[in-house]
């Protein structure tokens, strides 16, 4: 555990005053880099947003200083993150983990220049006046995980069609939690599956909820894209496992742990995407002027193995469909 603490107080911030002190003397820029998510599961998505600033020739150590601070799934500590980077000499804000962080910075800041990836809609989050002309200090990459829950639901029917019952565990404490609560009754309407939603905002509750659908024997579960979910991966995967639920969730890296079939984005790119934002701002381009961008290309991608474990016969129509297949 101690090793561990280290770690995060080495990304978190505690080991960089001397080089924000240092920044202001060289003129070095200082990125802020504020994070919903905790660094273990997000160190590939933090090297794939330090490819995108090498892309835009910003390597951190050499001509760019990067300040990380990570919530690790605890949202209520992203104001205090965000006000404290904000207040420091950063040149620009850069947010991960969804709307948790993005809006903590835009609440901290009205002029600091933001590099979001969010998983909604940033007008609707008020962190964009359009998608095409963003208008203010903030832009970035909506992933629309958010928005994907339909599509999910009806994939996880396909692969489970005899379950009468599907279990959803939302984060309610996710801003974006009351549209992807609606867009998944509304889902459910059009199939023969009825949803048992399952709240989740904390370990104790994760655990609960897979209490319920033991109790309850639903044989089926979806995770809705959270950030503290995201933070919860390999909790999430065990107990899917031990139980014995079939379970679909929004990223890739679920089903490569073990999980059971994902729907989704290349998130990794996202973050690529972002970093070449930082970079494009930094070099004097105005975030207000950069359009929001989307991605165009969704994975599903199914594990094989898990299923053969779980006794289910992944149907002929979505192997043909999945981008990936792990055996």
């Amino acid at each position: 555990m101690s090793n561990r603490r280290e770690f995060i107080t080495l990304l978190g911030g505690a080991a960089v005053w001397p080089l924000a002190a240092s920044a202001q003397q060289t003129g070095t820029p200082v990125v802020g880099f504020l994070n919903a998510r905790s660094p273990e599961d997000t160190m590939h998505l933090v090297a794939a947003f330090r490819r995108g600033l090498g892309e835009g020739d910003f390597v951190e150590g050499q001509n760019v200083i990067i300040e990380y601070r990570w919530a690790l799934g605890q949202y209520d500590r992203l104001a205090g993150m965000a006000t404290e980077l904000a207040h420091r000499p950063v040149m620009l804000l850069a947010t991960a983990g969804g709307e948790p962080a993005a809006l903590a910075a835009k609440a901290a800041t009205s002029t600091i220049p933001i590099v979001f990836v969010i998983g909604g809609d940033p007008v609707k989050q008020g962190l964009a006046a359009s998608l095409n002309l963003p208008g203010g200090n903030s832009t970035g990459v909506s992933i629309l995980t958010t928005t994907l829950e339909p599509k999910r639901l009806g994939l996880l029917q396909e692969l489970v069609p005899g379950a009468a019952t599907i279990g959803i565990l939302l984060n309610t404490s996710l801003p974006t939690y009351d549209s992807q609560l609606r867009d998944v009754q509304d889902a459910a309407r059009a199939l023969p599956s009825q949803v048992v939603v399952l709240p989740a905002n904390t370990d104790h509750e994760i655990e609960a909820a897979f209490e319920t659908v033991i109790q309850r024997r639903i044989p089926a579960l979806m995770v809705a894209a959270a950030p503290f979910f995201d933070t919860r991966r390999d909790k999430l995967v065990a107990l899917a496992a031990r139980h014995a639920v079939p379970t679909m969730y929004q990223f890739r890296e679920f089903v490569a742990a073990g999980g059971l079939v994902s729907y989704g984005i290349d998130v990794a790119d996202a973050y690529r995407q972002v970093g070449h934002y930082a970079a494009r701002i930094l070099r004097g381009e105005k975030p207000a002027d950069l359009p929001v961008m989307q991605p165009t290309k969704f994975e599903l991608v199914i594990n094989l193995k898990t299923a053969k474990t779980l006794g289910l016969t992944v149907p002929d129509k979505l192997l043909a469909l999945a981008d990936e297949v792990i055996e």
